[in-house]
Protein backbone atom coordinates (compact mmCIF):
# COMPACT_ATOMS: atom_id res chain seq x y z
CA UNK A 1 0.00 0.00 0.00
CA UNK A 2 1.52 3.79 -1.08
CA UNK A 3 1.59 5.47 2.04
CA UNK A 4 2.59 9.33 2.52
CA UNK A 5 4.09 9.84 6.23
CA UNK A 6 6.34 11.75 7.98
CA UNK A 7 9.23 9.18 9.65
CA UNK A 8 12.53 9.75 11.74
CA UNK A 9 15.45 8.01 11.06
CA UNK A 10 17.09 6.04 13.38
CA UNK A 11 19.88 3.67 11.86
CA UNK A 12 21.21 3.35 8.34
CA UNK A 13 23.18 -0.02 7.91
CA UNK A 14 25.08 -0.35 4.40
CA UNK A 15 24.34 -3.83 2.74
CA UNK A 16 26.52 -5.02 -0.22
CA UNK A 17 28.30 -2.41 -1.90
CA UNK A 18 26.21 -0.08 -2.49
CA UNK A 19 22.77 -0.68 -0.98
CA UNK A 20 21.28 0.47 2.52
CA UNK A 21 18.97 -1.26 5.01
CA UNK A 22 17.15 2.11 6.80
CA UNK A 23 14.96 2.00 10.16
CA UNK A 24 12.73 4.43 10.91
CA UNK A 25 10.14 5.42 13.04
CA UNK A 26 6.94 6.32 10.92
CA UNK A 27 3.71 8.51 12.39
CA UNK A 28 2.06 6.22 10.24
CA UNK A 29 3.01 2.72 10.91
CA UNK A 30 5.75 2.95 14.05
CA UNK A 31 8.99 1.41 12.96
CA UNK A 32 9.91 0.39 9.87
CA UNK A 33 12.71 -1.25 8.11
CA UNK A 34 13.31 -0.43 4.36
CA UNK A 35 15.77 -1.88 1.70
CA UNK A 36 17.34 1.02 -0.44
CA UNK A 37 18.88 -0.87 -3.39
CA UNK A 38 21.89 1.20 -4.90
CA UNK A 39 21.28 4.24 -3.24
CA UNK A 40 24.73 4.91 -2.68
CA UNK A 41 25.90 4.09 -6.45
CA UNK A 42 23.14 6.07 -7.74
CA UNK A 43 23.67 10.10 -8.47
CA UNK A 44 20.50 10.42 -10.42
CA UNK A 45 18.11 8.83 -8.13
CA UNK A 46 15.36 10.49 -5.69
CA UNK A 47 16.83 8.93 -2.70
CA UNK A 48 19.72 10.57 -1.57
CA UNK A 49 22.40 8.48 1.17
CA UNK A 50 22.69 11.25 3.02
CA UNK A 51 18.94 11.70 3.90
CA UNK A 52 19.65 8.79 6.30
CA UNK A 53 21.75 10.04 9.13
CA UNK A 54 19.99 9.01 12.73
CA UNK A 55 17.51 11.51 13.96
CA UNK A 56 16.93 13.54 10.55
CA UNK A 57 12.90 13.74 10.00
CA UNK A 58 11.61 13.30 6.73
CA UNK A 59 8.44 13.12 4.32
CA UNK A 60 8.18 9.74 2.85
CA UNK A 61 6.48 8.37 0.24
CA UNK A 62 6.26 4.41 0.96
CA UNK A 63 5.29 0.80 0.12
CA UNK A 64 4.15 -0.24 3.39
CA UNK A 65 3.37 -4.30 2.86
CA UNK A 66 3.07 -4.50 6.43
CA UNK A 67 4.21 -8.07 6.60
CA UNK A 68 7.14 -7.87 8.71
CA UNK A 69 9.65 -8.12 5.40
CA UNK A 70 12.02 -5.03 4.25
CA UNK A 71 9.69 -2.41 3.04
CA UNK A 72 10.72 0.01 -0.09
CA UNK A 73 10.40 3.68 -0.64
CA UNK A 74 9.64 5.81 -3.52
CA UNK A 75 10.62 9.28 -2.34
CA UNK A 76 12.43 10.89 0.82
CA UNK A 77 12.45 14.73 1.26
CA UNK A 78 13.70 16.44 5.05
CA UNK A 79 10.63 18.02 6.67
CA UNK A 80 13.11 19.95 9.01
CA UNK A 81 16.60 20.97 8.26
CA UNK A 82 18.43 20.64 11.38
CA UNK A 83 20.73 23.59 11.25
CA UNK A 84 23.27 22.13 14.85
CA UNK A 85 21.98 18.47 15.70
CA UNK A 86 24.55 17.10 13.11
CA UNK A 87 27.38 19.35 13.08
CA UNK A 88 28.16 20.08 16.37
CA UNK A 89 30.25 17.18 18.40
CA UNK A 90 28.74 17.14 21.76
CA UNK A 91 24.94 17.00 20.04
CA UNK A 92 26.00 14.48 17.03
CA UNK A 93 27.07 12.11 20.31
CA UNK A 94 23.37 12.65 21.62
CA UNK A 95 21.69 12.07 18.45
CA UNK A 96 23.70 8.83 18.11
CA UNK A 97 22.74 7.52 21.48
CA UNK A 98 19.09 8.51 21.49
CA UNK A 99 18.69 6.70 17.74
CA UNK A 100 19.95 3.95 19.71
CA UNK A 101 17.50 4.42 22.76
CA UNK A 102 14.46 4.58 20.42
CA UNK A 103 15.49 2.20 17.97
CA UNK A 104 15.28 -0.75 21.61
CA UNK A 105 12.55 1.16 22.49
CA UNK A 106 10.24 0.65 19.94
CA UNK A 107 8.37 -2.58 18.21
CA UNK A 108 8.04 -3.62 14.54
CA UNK A 109 3.93 -1.85 13.85
CA UNK A 110 2.72 -0.17 16.92
CA UNK A 111 2.13 3.31 15.27
CA UNK A 112 1.80 5.84 18.14
CA UNK A 113 1.38 9.37 16.87
CA UNK A 114 1.65 10.85 20.41
CA UNK A 115 4.82 9.51 20.87
CA UNK A 116 5.81 10.27 17.46
CA UNK A 117 4.91 14.00 17.74
CA UNK A 118 7.23 13.81 21.16
CA UNK A 119 9.83 12.59 19.17
CA UNK A 120 9.87 15.23 16.54
CA UNK A 121 9.84 18.19 18.88
CA UNK A 122 12.23 16.60 21.36
CA UNK A 123 14.96 16.83 18.67
CA UNK A 124 13.70 20.25 17.31
CA UNK A 125 14.55 21.08 20.75
CA UNK A 126 17.36 19.44 20.85
CA UNK A 127 18.72 21.30 17.64
CA UNK A 128 17.86 24.58 18.65
CA UNK A 129 19.20 24.36 22.54
CA UNK A 130 22.29 25.69 23.74
CA UNK A 131 22.37 24.38 26.95
CA UNK A 132 22.01 20.53 26.78
CA UNK A 133 24.07 18.51 29.10
CA UNK A 134 20.56 16.95 31.12
CA UNK A 135 19.17 16.39 27.67
CA UNK A 136 19.57 12.88 27.65
CA UNK A 137 18.56 12.41 31.39
CA UNK A 138 15.43 14.91 30.45
CA UNK A 139 14.42 12.72 27.00
CA UNK A 140 14.52 9.51 28.55
CA UNK A 141 12.46 10.49 31.77
CA UNK A 142 10.01 11.61 29.06
CA UNK A 143 10.23 8.86 26.94
CA UNK A 144 9.20 6.57 29.69
CA UNK A 145 5.92 8.41 30.10
CA UNK A 146 5.22 7.35 26.45
CA UNK A 147 6.59 3.76 26.42
CA UNK A 148 3.68 2.99 29.88
CA UNK A 149 6.47 3.11 32.72
CA UNK A 150 6.89 6.74 34.16
CA UNK A 151 7.90 6.84 37.94
CA UNK A 152 5.11 7.42 40.18
CA UNK A 153 5.69 10.70 41.80
CA UNK A 154 3.30 10.76 44.13
CA UNK A 155 5.37 9.80 47.30
CA UNK A 156 8.44 12.05 46.27
CA UNK A 157 9.49 13.02 50.12
CA UNK A 158 11.00 9.77 50.63
CA UNK A 159 14.01 8.67 50.33
CA UNK A 160 14.45 6.26 47.95
CA UNK A 161 12.88 4.98 44.54
CA UNK A 162 13.05 1.45 43.21
CA UNK A 163 13.30 1.20 39.40
CA UNK A 164 11.84 -2.35 39.10
CA UNK A 165 8.63 -1.16 40.49
CA UNK A 166 8.77 2.29 39.51
CA UNK A 167 7.94 3.79 42.43
CA UNK A 168 9.13 5.97 45.48
CA UNK A 169 9.99 4.20 49.05
CA UNK A 170 10.47 5.24 52.85
CA UNK A 171 12.78 1.70 53.08
CA UNK A 172 15.09 0.53 50.95
CA UNK A 173 13.68 -2.78 48.72
CA UNK A 174 16.36 -5.52 48.03
CA UNK A 175 15.47 -4.09 43.99
CA UNK A 176 17.84 -1.46 42.07
CA UNK A 177 17.24 1.48 43.67
CA UNK A 178 18.06 5.30 43.29
CA UNK A 179 19.13 6.81 46.68
CA UNK A 180 20.87 9.80 47.84
CA UNK A 181 23.11 11.91 46.90
CA UNK A 182 21.29 11.03 43.04
CA UNK A 183 17.78 10.67 43.92
CA UNK A 184 17.40 14.91 44.79
CA UNK A 185 19.00 15.21 41.06
CA UNK A 186 16.24 12.63 39.93
CA UNK A 187 13.21 13.91 41.98
CA UNK A 188 14.10 17.98 40.90
CA UNK A 189 14.03 16.68 37.17
CA UNK A 190 10.82 15.04 37.59
CA UNK A 191 9.23 18.16 38.79
CA UNK A 192 10.93 20.11 35.88
CA UNK A 193 8.89 20.24 32.41
CA UNK A 194 11.07 19.92 29.44
CA UNK A 195 11.79 22.86 27.77
CA UNK A 196 13.08 24.21 31.58
CA UNK A 197 15.18 21.02 32.12
CA UNK A 198 18.60 23.00 31.21
CA UNK A 199 17.73 25.23 34.32
CA UNK A 200 18.19 22.04 36.88
CA UNK A 201 22.25 22.42 38.31
CA UNK A 202 23.45 18.58 38.17
CA UNK A 203 27.07 17.60 39.26
CA UNK A 204 28.79 15.89 36.31
CA UNK A 205 29.52 12.54 38.05
CA UNK A 206 26.17 12.52 39.78
CA UNK A 207 24.86 12.98 36.29
CA UNK A 208 26.42 10.12 34.64
CA UNK A 209 25.63 7.98 37.51
CA UNK A 210 21.94 9.12 37.22
CA UNK A 211 22.25 7.91 33.18
CA UNK A 212 23.31 4.61 34.22
CA UNK A 213 20.19 4.25 36.47
CA UNK A 214 17.92 5.60 34.28
CA UNK A 215 18.95 3.08 31.45
CA UNK A 216 18.93 0.17 34.00
CA UNK A 217 15.31 1.50 34.98
CA UNK A 218 14.59 0.95 30.93
CA UNK A 219 16.05 -2.47 30.99
CA UNK A 220 13.92 -3.33 33.80
CA UNK A 221 10.84 -2.64 32.15
CA UNK A 222 11.88 -2.57 28.42
CA UNK A 223 11.90 -6.08 27.22
CA UNK A 224 14.98 -7.32 25.28
CA UNK A 225 16.65 -3.18 25.77
CA UNK A 226 20.24 -3.01 26.24
CA UNK A 227 22.86 -0.76 27.20
CA UNK A 228 23.23 1.57 23.80
CA UNK A 229 26.87 1.36 22.92
CA UNK A 230 26.95 4.62 22.14
CA UNK A 231 27.03 5.72 25.62
CA UNK A 232 30.74 5.31 26.34
CA UNK A 233 31.25 7.54 23.12
CA UNK A 234 28.84 10.04 25.03
CA UNK A 235 30.54 9.98 28.08
CA UNK A 236 34.04 10.76 27.07
CA UNK A 237 32.53 13.47 25.20
CA UNK A 238 30.66 15.30 27.96
CA UNK A 239 33.91 14.63 30.22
Amino acid sequence: MLTHTKAIVLSALKYGDTSLIVKAYTQTDGLKSYLLKGVMASKKGKLKAGLFQPLTQLELVANHKNKGTLETLKEAKVSYPYKTIHTDIIKNSIVLFLAEVVAQSVQEGEEDPQLFQFLERAFIFLDQATNITNFPLAFLLHLSRYLGFYPDDNQTDELYFDLLEGEFLSKPSLNPLLEAPIIYDFKTLLGTKFDAYSTVKIKKANRQELLNKMLLYFELHLHGFRKPKSLAVLNAVFN
